[in-house]
């Protein structure tokens, strides 16, 4: 029996319409043949938030151990990841250093969880560039932030959690 890790791709992109404003994610997770499409959106979160959501959204999908390839258009999130700094912000009591609070503790804190759970590799594709998948998630993204009644991003809105 083969007990290495499912390998899945995903991809994520988050869209805001100002910053802060409404604002939506899109993830694509393909495994195999398989294919999965996520957006949702809220009324008042901004783009970071949104890049956050992506990935926090596809790896919450996940329901086993997976080696995951995780690309996004935001350095925020790659180098957050890739250089240590979320974990160095937990570590600090979400403190950047003496002075500054680290932004979005909230999901940071959910981000690092599952990556704990999956061996996920953080790959950074430029933007607007022509990359398929990434140009996809876009468009889920942008559409999420446009549809009506979207949710309030409670966190953002009601505890003022800078970003």
């Amino acid at each position: 029996m083969n007990d290495s890790p499912k390998k899945v791709l995903i991809y994520t992109d988050g869209a805001c319409s100002g910053n802060p404003g409404s604002g939506g994610y899109g993830t694509v997770l393909i495994y195999n043949n398989h294919r999965k499409e996520l957006s949702g959106g809220f009324r008042l979160t901004t783009n970071n938030r949104m890049e956050m959501m992506a990935a926090i959204v596809g790896l919450e999908t996940l329901t086993i151990k997976c080696a995951v390839t995780l690309y996004t258009d935001s350095r925020y999130l790659v180098d957050a990841i890739t250089k240590g700094w979320a974990k160095k912000w937990k570590a600090n009591g979400w403190k950047r250093n003496a002075k500054e609070n680290a932004k979005n503790p909230d999901l940071w804190e959910k981000l690092l969880d599952l990556c704990s759970q999956h061996e996920v590799d953080f790959v950074w594709v430029k933007g607007h560039a022509g990359h398929q998948e990434n140009e996809y998630c876009d468009r889920l993204a942008v559409r999420a932030s446009q549809q009506t009644n979207l949710p309030s991003d409670e966190v953002y809105e009601n505890k003022g959690i800078e970003t």
